[in-house]
């Protein structure tokens, strides 16, 4: 499986939703999705850009999820309607790579969410690729959990936030993880200090920094480096020349 993304846009995505059954079956059962939350990365860097949005389902939230994810019916109800949200939603995925944990869940959501449309909208694969990191994750860990929670623990990233399910926050941590997952743009500082405070744990880098100063190597460390490869050589064989 390659778990590097060749997209230059990606979208990390996550929902939240009237009831908790899984997959096609909660659409089976009429739940709708009532908060999402993105956040924008392009070439592996978050950009600061997001989308987030509550929505009102025009029917009752299951307290099973209510306990979840904390949201109820009397905060939604003066919440726009999907449809009214829809083509905003659309532009800001539009073209791009959505990730997501779980994806098939959220996917089949915002499908049904988008066949729902006066007229019809179009289906999520028609204007976006999609990757779930859940199978990313399956596959670098068989065997082992990997829900976000357990991921956050995996790599050492600050969840201490997510006392309740929150779309864009999770489509933050999830990028946290997703980036680091991958190999992406995180670094670790060898200290005994908590993930999330200064000195360690996970660094965000600023997209719009200076680029890194790049020091050639002079005449004399070039002649030294060669005469130590000489000294390798004579050793067995060298791989660092061709």
């Amino acid at each position: 499986m390659n778990i590097i993304s060749s997209a230059k846009r990606q979208v990390i995505l996550d929902t939240e939703t009237t009831g908790m059954n899984q997959g096609a079956g909660a659409i089976f059962f009429g739940h709708r999705i009532i908060e999402i939350g993105c956040v924008e990365v392009i070439n592996r860097k978050l950009t600061g850009r997001h989308y987030h949005e509550y929505i009102n389902p025009m029917q009752l939230i299951d307290e099973e999820a209510i306990t979840v994810h904390g949201i109820t019916n009397e905060f939604v109800a003066d919440k726009p309607v999907f449809a009214q949200v829809a083509q905003s939603f659309i532009d800001f995925i539009d073209g791009a790579e959505i990730v997501a944990h779980n994806a098939n869940f959220d996917v089949s959501f915002m499908d049904h969410e988008f066949s729902l449309l006066q007229p019809k909208g179009p289906k999520t694969t028609d204007i976006c690729q999609v990757l779930d990191s859940l199978a990313v994750a399956k596959f670098l860990h068989p065997g082992q959990k990997n829900n976000l929670d357990a991921l956050c623990k995996r790599y050492g990233i600050d969840n201490s936030r997510r006392e309740l399910h929150g779309a864009l926050l999770d489509a933050e941590i999830l990028a946290d993880v997703y980036l680091i997952m991958t190999g992406g743009q995180t670094k670790f500082e060898l200290s005994n200090e908590k993930a999330g405070q200064e000195g360690g744990g996970i660094v965000r880098l600023d997209a719009n920094r200076a680029n890194l100063k790049v020091i050639a190597a002079s005449a004399d460390e070039l002649t030294m480096h060669s005469e130590r490869l000489d000294l390798v050589e004579k050793s067995g064989q060298c791989i660092w020349r061709g």
